[in-house]
């Protein structure tokens, strides 16, 4: 009995697989899916008659799909075979005996006959096994990170260890599709119907790579506030979405060589909140109100704070208050040492040995007479 279904099974699968199939993006994709096998379309608007092909076989002359910003992966037994980045419609062609069609040109005995022997050999099933599947090359959104505790990193202009609570997003991208495949896809999505999303939660490798940004935020908050070209300012990190990615990136490669090693890359970031410790934020106000003051304008309000509590004295205090006040200001310098430096003295006058020197030299040199130089001694000498 059983090599009469292995018969039967082995024939009518070779009659359904002799259709050409057609091979597309399946329905309902969410927009974060990154790898998922492609999808045949057995029928279209009620009609089509290729519901019962094999689904791990596809026939030659079947027609592929590729949309733009996807690529296209072809594995045979496990082993990738071919990969595809530009859109388009591609045929698919096998040396396998399982894909050959009579509809693509492959003959009478080796679509039907070997065929058959070859599946009554494996109780009526395929002995191999192919697949496409489509690998988005997009900026994948919302893959998110946040700190539940303060995070510590060392910050050059604040010249010390600042700490903070932070989450925002990040996009994804896979820059080398076949790396990400070999190094890191979990075999279990690839298979049919199945959707490897950065963005589930019920995906483990995700989830490793949520716990790997997060343990490199330090790190990438360092890398970012000590870049001399940022000016070493991390109150510039959340209008600097690309800046930080590129830090975060970094930390990430440093740390566990997403690029090098999967495939991936971090594209941008979004900062949502930064809620940085107590410490940190009264440093950032004394910083803050440093800034303000300096210079020209630091000098102008000390200036007019001095005159608003001479104003203050004079109307509580009176005349001892204002004398107060100028006492304080005295034991201080005084006023003046509150405003710009004043301009140097003019040096004093030149001495009469100095005077009748210049005078000798002009005489010396023809450019006076000898009673201008007498009249000049004796100026000079207050003779």
């Amino acid at each position: 009995m059983g090599l009469v279904q292995a018969v039967a099974g082995a024939v009518g699968g070779v009659l359904a697989d002799q259709w050409k199939d057609f091979y597309t993006i399946p329905e309902s994709l969410p927009a974060t899916a990154a790898v998922f096998a492609a999808a045949p379309q057995g029928t279209n608007a009620g009609r089509g008659s290729n519901t019962h092909g094999s689904s791990n076989i596809i026939s030659n002359g079947s027609k592929i799909v590729v949309p733009e910003g996807y690529g296209l992966l072809l594995m045979q037994d496990g082993k990738l075979t071919g990969f595809v980045a530009e859109p388009g419609g591609y045929e698919w062609r096998s040396d396998d005996v399982n894909s050959k069609s009579l509809y693509a040109g492959d003959g009478l005995i080796a679509s039907l006959v070997s065929q058959s022997w070859e599946r009554f050999k494996f109780g009526g099933q395929p002995g191999a096994q192919q697949a496409a599947y489509f690998v988005s090359l997009k900026e994948l959104p919302d893959n998110r990170f946040g700190t539940q505790s303060e995070i510590y990193w060392d910050d050059a202009f604040l010249n010390t260890q600042v700490g903070a609570v932070t989450r925002g997003a990040y996009t994804l991208k896979i820059v080398d599709p076949i790396l990400f495949v070999k190094n890191f896809l979990p075999a279990a999505y690839l298979q049919p119907g199945k959707v490897f999303d950065f963005t589930d939660i019920d995906n483990a490798a995700a989830t490793q790579l949520f716990n790997e940004v997060v343990g490199s935020l330090a790190p990438a908050f360092s890398l970012y506030s000590n870049d001399t070209a940022r000016g070493n300012r991390i109150t510039k990190l959340q209008q600097d979405a690309l800046g930080f990615a590129r830090s975060l990136s970094e930390a990430v490669e440093v740390g566990y060589q997403w690029t090098s090693d999967r495939g991936l890359a971090i594209v941008k970031t979004a900062i949502v909140s930064i809620e940085y410790d107590a410490n940190t934020r009264e440093l950032l106000k004394t910083v803050q109100r440093a800034d303000a003051l300096a210079g020209a304008r630091g000098n102008s309000n000390l200036q007019a704070s001095v005159a608003q509590g001479m104003q203050s004295a004079g109307e509580h205090g009176g005349a001892a208050g204002l004398v107060g006040l100028g006492m304080a200001s005295g034991m201080a310098g005084g006023l003046g040492s509150l405003q710009q430096p004043a301009a140097p003295a003019a040096p004093a006058a030149d001495d009469p040995v100095a005077k009748l020197k210049k005078a000798k030299e002009m005489l010396d040199l023809g450019l006076i007479t000898q009673a201008d130089y007498d009249a000049a001694k004796a100026k000079a000498l207050g003779l």
